[in-house]
């Protein structure tokens, strides 16, 4: 078991990831209620696994229990989700006190935590994420948010969670596609700055996608620790060192949307390959050497996941990606900041990359 506070001012919580932890939801969560009642929301996907054994659990302690479940997709995080999901709780008699329960994977922690933050002007929301990849990322920091025509995640808001509760035996009943996309998530934090970590992940990763529960447990933890300290010190990413959890964003949002955000490429997938070209593309600005990028592509590559272009099945122009990612929130100015790296574990906030460099850089990338 292990327990990591993300330390922010007057809005801090804590992160539990303990194997198992679900058989005792109920003693996990019941601090938090204080109306008897909460508010569970998920996919059908985790429905089907999940909700009737937690639902159980949780009403023997006393608890009401009203569930919604949406579409599982990126077709459920949009303003169609977030108008049935907020009209269900109105109806519902949802109060400022009560709290909801995102159950699911990075969707669902979106999707509820937008509802949570403008309910009634606000109300508290737990993460229980059932992917890889929510558990090492989209369920810790509190970015919450839905798609809109112009591209993903572009409307939303910061909106920390009281609480975070991670079971990775959960991940047992995950598909294994969707276990290799979060795995993605977990190498980015090595990538970011932690080279030591990197190196457990090409020593241990094919274990972990064996779903073995010590590197698992090893790997969720050490990613947790790190986002967490990183919100700590840029909780709403003003300061540029929250930006850094973006490595593989800007091509890898590029990438979705050239393949419609669907299940053609998922997003850790397309993260892999968005990471894998930001360190070529490091190579090509003279910051990295090509035998670290081409380590990055390999490691990527040993455990089946798109380090490219072609590996991710997009065969776009660069001028094609430079438009999708024109609707990038990070835009300022005109300018789009990019990750790069002087190596591996040394990401850094690019600031000065000319976008035509950029579309030279795809036309030739495999």
């Amino acid at each position: 078991m292990s327990k990591i506070s993300v330390d922010l001012a007057g809005n801090g919580y804590d992160i539990l990831v303990e194997a198992g932890a679900l058989e005792h939801v109920a003693t996990h969560i019941m601090p938090f209620v204080s109306n008897k009642r909460v508010f569970i929301i998920t996919d059908k996907n985790v429905a089907d696994r999940w909700l009737l054994p937690i639902t159980a659990k949780l009403k023997k302690s006393g608890l009401a229990i009203s569930s919604h479940i949406v579409a599982a997709g990126e077709r459920s995080k949009s303003w169609a989700g977030l108008e049935q999901l907020t009209d269900w709780l109105l109806d519902q008699g949802a109060e400022r006190s009560d709290i909801l329960i995102a159950l699911g994977g990075g969707v669902i922690g979106d999707l509820t935590g937008f509802a949570a933050s403008i309910l009634k002007r606000g109300c508290q929301f737990i993460q229980i994420p059932t992917s890889l990849l929510a558990q090492v990322d989209s369920s810790v920091g509190g970015k919450t948010a839905i798609n809109s025509r112009a591209g993903k995640n572009l409307i939303g808001r910061f909106n920390q969670p009281k609480y975070v509760l991670i079971d990775p035996l959960v991940l047992n009943s995950l598909p294994d596609r969707e276990l290799r996309a979060g795995y993605a998530e977990v190498v980015k934090y090595g990538l970011i700055n932690n080279p030591l970590f990197f190196e457990w992940c090409e020593q241990h990763g094919a274990n972990l996608l064996r779903r073995d529960p010590d590197a698992l447990s090893y790997a969720i933890t050490q990613s947790v620790q790190t986002k967490a300290s990183i919100v700590a010190e840029d909780e709403k990413e003003l300061s540029g060192r929250r930006a850094l959890l973006n490595l593989g964003h800007t091509f890898g949002h590029a990438l979705e949307a050239e393949t419609g955000y669907s299940s053609a490429l998922v997003h850790g997938e397309a993260v892999a390959a968005g990471m894998a070209l930001a360190y070529h593309y490091s190579v090509r600005r003279g910051h990295c050497t090509d035998a670290e990028a081409q380590r990055v592509t390999a490691h990527l590559d040993s455990v089946n996941l798109p380090h490219g272009l072609e590996s991710a099945g997009v065969k776009a122009s660069g001028e094609t990606l430079i438009q999708h990612m024109l609707h990038d929130k990070k835009m300022t100015g005109g300018n789009l900041p990019f990750l790069l790296a002087n190596g591996i574990g040394q990401t850094f906030l690019a600031p000065d990359v000319d976008l035509n460099d950029i579309a030279a850089f795809l036309d030739i990338a495999a």
